[in-house]
């Protein structure tokens, strides 16, 4: 008799972001495929609590600090009590992971990298992952930058390319977007410098000027409140609050993108941002910045600019507002390339045969 297999998640915060979104996507998939699905927080819960699924078992360690005995203990007990084999550790919380197995030497750990700042990867500080990887069996890698360094960087030589997938589940409809329907901008990125709002409210200037009734939305968690405060200053002192809008961190984010017209990203640096998935699979027309792996999710079914160039960012905004016929067929294409290349199904399936290879 094949023993069911049990998997934890494991993710410092539940914060509206591309790494938490993904480990509660990935968790909440699961049970579909016969595992058995487990989501442990190590320090801070949030909106997308809201989005897990009732056939997830779920931890709060609360933690505090680098090494917490009290939550360590915590979560081997939960390990021991649900006969977890695997850890699936995103991003940071691959530290705890391996704490775990010094103590469970048997269980096996699948870290996955979401680093966001793929162009300044030789800046990436590596000492305590490098350590780490000795223990990781398996490397997840959200596009081929990481992949590269993963392998030239790390022990653990087991490295996989698995783009992330998107889904849209929620039917929450809170989020009223403001302005005219039709002609609307949205841009759903969390409030970080490499994000660089500034570029895409300098791009939004110039559009404005020729297209007035046009507004930009702007949602995302502030998780950088300085960076936050400066992108409030900018819509103030230029006037903008009739036609920059900000929401903060929003879950209903298939009821924006419904009331949407164009997508927008303006990042400087990225991995894989789920939010460009996400425009996809609502049909939006997409005008991306050229950094990690947008301009291969996009292909031919979007626009794609230089990062930090708010001129040509500014163009090609115009260029859909001004053409209609052309919003709709790159959007449709795009939808179509993302439910063909970028589906849930597919994902699973790779990582399935991940989780098995362990």
């Amino acid at each position: 008799m094949i023993k069911p297999l049990n998997v934890i998640q494991i993710i410092d915060s539940l914060a509206v972001g591309g790494a938490e979104m993904m480990a509660v996507n990935i968790a909440n998939g699961l049970p579909k495929y016969g595992i058995t699905s487990h989501l442990c927080v190590t320090r801070a819960e949030g909106l997308l609590k809201e989005k897990i699924s009732k056939e997830v078992g779920t931890v709060f360690l609360n933690k505090q600090g680098v090494i917490d005995v009290k939550a360590l203990l915590m979560l081997k007990n939960y390990i021991k009590k649900h006969k977890i084999k695997i850890i699936h550790a995103h991003s940071s919380s691959f530290f705890i992971a391996v704490l775990v197995k010094f103590m469970m030497p048997k269980i096996k750990i699948v870290w996955h990298d979401h680093y966001g700042k793929a162009e300044e990867i030789k800046q990436r500080k590596s000492l305590a992952l490098k350590f780490g990887s000795l223990f990781f069996t398996n490397i997840i890698s959200v596009n081929e930058i990481l992949v590269h360094w993963a392998k030239k960087e790390l022990y653990c030589k087991k490295v996989l390319f698995l783009a992330n997938f998107a889904n849209l589940n929620t039917t929450s409809n809170k989020t009223h977007l403001n302005g005219i329907e039709g002609k609307r901008i949205v841009c759903v990125a969390a409030f970080r410098p490499q994000k660089d709002h500034f570029n895409l409210l300098q791009a939004f200037t110039v559009v404005k000027n020729k297209y007035p009734d046009w507004t930009l939305h702007l949602i995302g968690q502030k998780h950088d409140n300085i960076y936050a405060k400066q992108i409030e200053n900018i819509v103030k002192n230029e006037k903008l609050e009739n036609e920059v809008y900000l929401y903060g961190s929003c879950l209903d984010v298939k009821y924006i993108l419904s009331q949407s017209t164009i997508g927008v990203l303006s990042s400087n640096s990225e991995g894989l941002p789920v939010s460009l998935l996400e425009y996809g699979l609502s049909g939006l027309p997409v005008v991306v910045t050229n950094v990690g792996d947008c301009k291969k999710v996009v292909n031919n079914y979007g626009l794609v600019v230089p990062k930090e160039n708010s001129m040509e960012l500014a163009t090609s905004l115009e260029t859909y507002i001004q053409d209609e016929n052309l919003r709709k067929l790159k959007g449709t294409q795009f939808q179509k390339h993302i439910f063909e290349s970028y589906s849930e199904s597919a994902y699973f399936s790779k990582l399935l045969k991940t989780y098995k290879a362990c």
